[in-house]
């Protein structure tokens, strides 16, 4: 078999939190017992005015949909300050990095993306032929924070693409906004791109403006976290009108259907749903960092501005598999590190902020934990 690239003859998957029913099933727990903390889903479900829109839709299966998805580019434009034609839509956010990837970096090139990160870069990278260049020496391994100078002196003349996600995944960690900007002013050849999936829980108004600033920046955001519609797939992106028609030129035809487009629409209007989402994980996420002080040996990375945070292993005689595992059997799902990102080797779990029973389902399980046991 004769591939297009040796990328793609043994290629790497992104690996998802785990569902609910499988732990049950295996550990035979009621799925009602199970904290679920390893997808960074929304604890409230979809939104209820898209939930609405979506029903309301259904009379409209039959028809195509607009095939740049314009009702909604026009309702993104009209609350973000853009045009419609500086609006990209696609089936979750990781559609549109796929795009990005393909249309602003040739096979062979280099692109730049903090070291770990969302999978997603460097596994579409690889199965693109392109060349993901993992800044690991720009990370702080105390407080995974991003160093901004490191992460200047790695952009090249040849880096056609800059990656800067805020907050950070996994860590949750913030870059400033003069940060953001010194990113952005040091690669002029290349387009950065800005990933604010997790931005609302940031309890600021991101930096989506900046696309309107620079004619080499890209922002993207995503319903499936605060807005809670994962299931249904949208994301879209802001950027220079040249920017989108690129993207718009190699995207699938319909690849967003007449539900995501209505769920959407009317998602960005449900203020109620997005602010109680947001204050259940912001006061989630501290009362998480004040009951790991009780635990001696694993640490909340602090500062988190985000709906996840991670959790280091500080018991040299275990590893993230195990206690993974060992959680597992508690009836709790977070990440494995060592699994899902690459760089954090065996010393870190990522978890979801979540309402405060599951903070205490998870600090009560590492407690529980016996120290330096192999799980099965």
């Amino acid at each position: 078999m004769q591939y297009a690239h040796p990328g793609l003859a043994n290629p790497e998957y992104y690996v998802p939190g785990l569902p609910t029913d499988y732990v049950a099933q295996r550990y035979g727990i009621d799925p009602n017992e199970i904290a679920k903390l390893g997808s960074a889903e929304n604890p409230y479900g979809a939104s209820p005015m898209a939930r609405q829109a979506v029903a309301d839709a259904l009379d409209r299966l039959h028809l195509y949909p607009s095939w740049t998805a314009e009702p909604l580019r026009e309702k993104i434009a009209e609350v973000y300050g853009y045009e419609p034609n500086q609006v990209i839509c696609g089936a979750g956010e990781t559609e549109i990095i796929s795009l990005i990837i393909r249309a602003f970096c040739e096979p062979g090139g280099r692109i730049l993306m903090p070291g770990p990160c969302f999978p997603i870069y460097h596994l579409f990278a690889e199965a693109e032929g392109r060349v993901p260049v993992l800044a690991y020496e720009a990370t702080d391994r105390q407080t995974m924070a991003l160093d901004v100078d490191t992460y200047i002196e790695a952009i090249t003349n040849d880096t056609r693409i800059v990656f800067i996600t805020n907050p950070h995944s996994p860590s949750g960690t913030w870059t400033s906004e003069a940060d953001v900007r010194r990113i952005i002013e040091a690669a002029p050849n290349a387009l950065v791109v800005l990933d604010e999936a997790y931005v609302h829980y940031s309890e600021t108004e991101g930096y989506i403006h900046l696309a309107n600033e620079y004619e080499h920046v890209a922002v993207l955001r995503t319903f499936s976290k605060v807005y809670g519609l994962a299931g249904l797939r949208i994301g879209f992106g802001v950027a220079p009108a040249n920017v989108v028609d690129a993207l718009l030129a190699i995207k699938t035809t319909w690849n967003m259907g007449q539900l995501q487009i209505a769920g959407a629409i009317a998602a960005l209007d449900d203020h109620a749903h997005l602010d109680r989402t947001i204050e259940t994980i912001v006061t989630g996420r501290a009362y998480a960092q004040e009951r790991f002080a009780e635990l001696d040996r694993f640490r909340m990375v602090p500062d988190s501005r985000s709906n996840f945070f991670l959790i280091e292993i500080l018991d040299p005689e275990t590893d993230s598999t195990k206690v993974f595992n060992g959680l597992l059997e508690r009836g709790v799902i977070v990440k494995d590190g060592s699994v899902s990102f690459r760089g954090l080797e065996k010393r870190f779990l990522r978890s979801d902020a979540n309402f405060k029973e599951k903070m205490d389902r998870l600090v009560d399980g590492l407690a529980d934990l016996p120290a330096g046991q192999d799980s099965p």
